[in-house]
């Protein structure tokens, strides 16, 4: 079991009960879960950077107003340092090689599956924080 007490995660998913799972796996953790439920409710986050800084973002592909790929383009190009630099991590249910290639491309570092597996979930996690 990981301690990730101290770190703060950004999870962006527009469907309330993947978000609430999520949430849930995460937060036992010990890390502080901080949620969007979209693309630009994120960039927006991060950009006025009243949220504070992230360690990791977990960013869902399909979503309304902004999908993941475009909130991602946002983010690296984004005028604030550690946006650039902050792991971001593809949660969607398309699993295909283009789909990672399409994550990757979008500047992301990896890319999870759903629905979400806990020890995957948990191995993500130690590789990025």
């Amino acid at each position: 079991q990981c301690d990730y007490t101290g770190k703060r995660v950004l999870l962006v998913e527009d469907n309330d009960l993947n978000s609430e799972i999520a949430k849930e796996i995460i937060g036992m953790t010990g890390a502080e879960v901080v949620t969007a439920e979209n693309g630009k409710t994120a960039v927006d986050m991060i950009s006025s950077g009243s949220e504070g800084d992230f360690d990791l973002i977990f960013m869902d592909i399909q979503m309304p107003v902004m999908n993941g790929y475009e909130a991602t383009a946002a983010i690296r190009t984004s005028n604030i340092p550690a946006a650039r630099s902050v792991p971001i991590v593809a949660m969607t249910a398309n699993a295909f090689t283009e789909d990672v290639q399409l994550a990757r491309s979008a500047g992301m570092n990896e890319h999870i599956s759903k629905p979400l597996d806990m020890t995957r979930l948990r191995d993500v996690m130690r590789k990025w924080l």
